[in-house]
């Protein structure tokens, strides 16, 4: 039995090194790194480049990194001269938009960036205007703004407990400015939107995300930025799941009005939570039903609306992955030369991703030309 077991091991040597030969050759053929192709890939890529440049799109060093469009004018104004120290046309701004809820966020949360690097400005406006609502909607945005920069943009598991403190109690602060901008102007929204981060922060239950939900929606049915804040405490990487992300979007999309851009939420709830490595996911009838509702509702939206070009920006995504590039060309043409905006801005590099699938789009036009 001895001899017999030597022999079969004698056989069996031989047909293992070969085996272990041949997965050598195998990983070395596929998975190996090579000089050419690199040179390969950067060669198709600088065509890609050309191409869109030959297009009239912008290159890499040209795009805005800080907003998903260019701002209005006057919105740029008021962001200089706060810069400088005058608050002014600020107060002006927010007071000439009234009752436009969207831009009244949009303007706040811009201005609140601003005030939460310096507040100097905000400061000799609340001198000189105590009980301002539109300087009390700034100060609770700039604090929860503040908030988040304090506690950095790493993941859980690498931020200090330091860190988490200073956030939880900067967030506990933001609570009393949030109502006191609440109490100031009971029609706004604004507080209550901006509550929903305070509410992601500090993990309010559900039920009293729902309450939240229901000040906002009283006030304003169909608003942008509140579905959007909205839909990221549902997703499962903060306070809810996949299944209750996806529910909250559908059904704030299905009540909404054509033109109100919130069709935008079922596609970032898939992009929240699709894992998938390859576009069968974004393929489906549903997304693509979902990217035909997009359409239609950009189409109807106003131009000027302050998040139109945010579901632009995913649009030209989900068109490219649909392998629609003439259709994903044109969005990307209204959206050029800014790119802080969902997909991109997740990544480290948003300006050179964008540019990378931009640049496959208009590569892939032009071959069927």
């Amino acid at each position: 039995m001895t001899v017999l077991l030597w022999i079969l091991v004698a056989l069996a040597v031989p047909t293992v090194l070969f085996g272990a030969w041949l997965a050598v050759v195998f990983l070395k053929t596929f998975f190996s790194w090579s000089p050419d192709d690199e040179e390969t890939l950067t060669a198709e890529a600088a065509k890609a480049a050309e191409t869109a440049r030959g297009l009239g799109l912008l290159p890499v060093e040209r795009q805005n990194t800080e907003y998903a469009a260019a701002l209005p004018e006057e919105w740029s104004a008021a962001l200089t001269a706060v810069r400088d120290g005058d608050w002014r046309p600020a107060a002006g701004l927010l007071r000439a938009v009234g009752r436009d809820w969207e831009r009244r966020s949009a303007i706040a949360y811009l201005l609140a960036e601003k005030a939460a690097e310096d507040d100097e400005w905000l400061l000799a406006w609340e001198s000189e205007r105590a009980d301002d609502p539109d300087a009390a909607v700034v100060r609770a945005r700039s604090t929860v703004v503040l908030a988040w920069k304090l506690r950095g943009a790493k993941r859980s598991q690498y931020t200090t407990r330091e860190q988490f403190d200073r956030f939880h109690r900067m967030l506990g602060s933001a609570r009393a400015e949030t109502e006191r901008a609440a109490a100031l102007n009971p029609d706004d929204p604004t507080p209550y939107i901006t509550e929903i981060w305070i509410a992601l922060g500090l993990g309010y239950p559900n039920a009293e995300m729902d309450r939240l939900w229901e000040e906002i929606t009283a006030r304003a049915p169909h608003h942008y930025e509140a579905a959007f804040s909205a839909l990221q405490y549902w997703c499962a990487k903060w306070r809810g799941s996949e299944r209750l992300a996806s529910e909250f979007a559908e059904r704030v999309a299905k009540d909404a009005p054509v033109g109100s851009l919130l069709t935008a939420l079922p596609l970032i709830a898939h992009f929240e939570h699709d894992e998938s490595e390859d576009v069968a996911a974004d393929n489906t009838p549903e997304m693509r039903a979902r990217v035909e509702a997009a359409l239609v509702d950009v189409a109807a939206a106003d131009p000027a609306h302050p998040r139109l070009a945010e579901l632009r920006h995913l649009l030209a995504f989900y068109l490219h992955l649909q392998d629609r590039n003439e259709a994903a060309l044109e969005q990307f043409r209204l959206v050029d030369g800014y790119v802080h905006a969902l997909p991109w801005r997740y990544r480290p590099g948003p300006a050179a991703y964008y540019c990378q699938v931009r640049d496959a789009v208009a590569q892939a036009v032009a071959g069927t030309a």
